[in-house]
């Protein structure tokens, strides 16, 4: 989660309200008061605890482990919470139209974060592949919500699908993720696309983008040059 995202919520929510994280395991937010997650408290932590792990306000009772996908209601009441946390988690999953549904239904607000298109359309990111080896879905924000796309194979193979190797390197650390913070819902849905128009998807995504950034605007110089010779040599 952005550093800056942690700083806002921990700021902003008074020290009794109600927070729940949902898949935290690989770094637990400490404000949170409850976790859901598919792992187990005791295995916590796989990205770090932060600085102070004594810091965390759940505990082995409030941590629930369990599939967030089963398709059936998470243990919570409508609007339990005050506020819930989802971060680096709605990629990865099977369902993540399940799980928005139950994250507006569970708390009056919250927080949102999925890696960005920029980052998952370039390749060398986690290996000789395009985009987290293990990521599901490719996420664009709406307004107010959120778009689910399938990740396709097609990736792998289109090259003028996909950002060079060295353009997530470019990127700020806000510019490699989409984030929402949202109160009383949030819109979601999947787009399956049908005939070419994936592929129009994908490439006008790449297309528009690097021409973004080899435009003039007030981005450093250096980093302009750097993007013109990345797309000399793919071309």
């Amino acid at each position: 989660m952005l550093d800056a995202s942690i700083a806002r919520i921990e700021s902003d929510l008074a020290d009794d309200a109600l927070v729940l994280d949902v898949g935290g395991w690989a770094k637990p937010l400490h404000r949170a008061d409850w976790v859901l997650d598919l792992m187990p408290y005791e295995t916590r932590g796989l990205y770090g605890n932060g600085p102070d792990s004594s810091a965390e306000r759940f505990n082995a009772d409030t941590w629930i482990c369990r599939d967030i996908c089963d398709r059936e209601p998470w243990p919570f009441h409508d609007n339990q919470f005050d506020f819930v946390a989802c971060s680096h988690t709605l990629e990865d999953i099977r369902d993540p139209i399940f799980v928005c549904s139950e994250l507006n239904r569970v708390a009056r607000a919250g927080y949102v974060e999925v890696p960005s298109r920029l980052v998952e359309q370039a390749l060398g990111v986690h290996g000789p592949w395009v985009g987290w080896s293990h990521h599901r879905w490719l996420v664009d924000r709406e307004r107010d919500g959120l778009r689910f796309v399938a990740k396709p194979h097609l990736l792998q193979a289109r090259i003028e699908a996909q950002f060079p190797p060295q353009f997530p390197a470019t990127l700020s650390e806000e510019e490699k993720v989409v984030s929402l913070f949202w109160k009383d819902g949030f819109e979601y849905r999947e787009h399956i696309f049908f005939d070419q128009d994936l592929d129009v998807y994908l490439v006008n995504f790449v297309r528009d983008h690097m021409d973004a950034e080899l435009a003039p605007h007030p981005a450093p110089r250096r980093r302009r040059e750097r993007l013109s010779d990345l797309l000399a040599r793919r071309r």
